[in-house]
This record gives C-alpha cells, structure tokens and sequence, in this order.
C-alpha cells in the first residue's frame, strides 16, 4: 500500500468541495444541487466511476471550472469520488444541497483553503483516505480576534 497527496489546483477565490458517491447519474445531480441552492453561482464538476467504463464524468457552467475539475479528478483517481469547483458562493451556501443528494455518502472539505487530498494506492485501485484543509492553527484567538470574527460574520451578512 502506498500513500500519496495530490494538491488540488485551483486559485485562491476558488472554493472546493471533494467528496464521495456512487451512481452514473450523480454529476446531473450534483448539477442540479449546485443551481438550485445558488442559481448564479459558477462551478465546474467532476466524478471518476469506478466500475464500467470507469470514465471521469463531468459538467458545469463555467468551461474554465469544470476543465480544472476534471484535471483535478484525474490526479485523485479514486473511483466514486467527486470534486466541485466554484465560485460567486460560500461552501455554507450550497453543502446542505450536495449533502442531501441521494447518492453523496461523504463529504471530505469544503473550503476555499489550499488542500490535498490523501490518496491510498493497493492492488485494487485508489481511495481517498483524508484531506489536508488548510494550515496548522498559529495560536488562540484574543478579544481583538473575536471582535474581527464577529464583523466578518455580519459583514457577509451570516449574523444580524
């Protein structure tokens, strides 16, 4: 067995989503969740199936976005697994809608952050075992820490 990190490539105001599921027809229906939840939001998509043809499967509004997915879908290489990229949205913003896809069994990151996805390499293919979401925390937060949090929340208008 082997392990490996992929870096998922994508510019700073790209979010990601990366996560599992398991049926011919979850790209549409990641498709759908992703407009019904943010109609104006701009994505790309990418699920690599693990049986059949075993073909990355994709789409997306955004040529840009959905071309970076599937690039980023071959590296992974992990049958059943997908990848969103988007943008004009929050993960907090459409993560209920992905989650609540049928055939979505797991969610490993939503972020904007720098990630790697952990990826298990034996005799029967690839799994993606983790992810690295992010840097190490540098320290605790201070009064003037949580001030900052608490006008960022209401500045993005999450808190009244």
């Amino acid at each position: 067995m082997e392990i490996e990190a992929v870096d998922i490539a994508k510019d700073g105001e790209t979010q990601v989503i990366v996560g599992h599921a398991g049926f011919i027809k979850t790209v549409e229906d990641l498709y759908e969740a992703m407009v019904n939840a943010v109609p104006s939001v701009k994505f790309g998509i990418a699920f690599a199936e693990a049986s059949g043809k075993r073909l990355v499967r994709s789409d997306g509004n955004d040529d840009a976005l959905i071309k970076s997915a599937e690039q980023n879908m071959e590296r992974i290489g992990a049958g059943h697994s997908f990848i969103i990229l988007f943008k004009d949205a929050f993960p907090i913003n459409v993560l209920n809608s992905i989650k609540g896809v049928n055939e979505v069994s797991s969610i490993y990151c939503a972020t904007a952050n720098p990630v790697q996805v952990l990826i298990c390499k034996t005799e029967n293919g690839r799994a993606i075992i983790g992810v690295v979401d992010g840097q190490v925390p540098s320290g605790t937060e201070g009064e003037s820490d949580k001030k900052e949090r608490h006008d960022l929340l209401r500045k993005f208008r999450y808190k009244k």
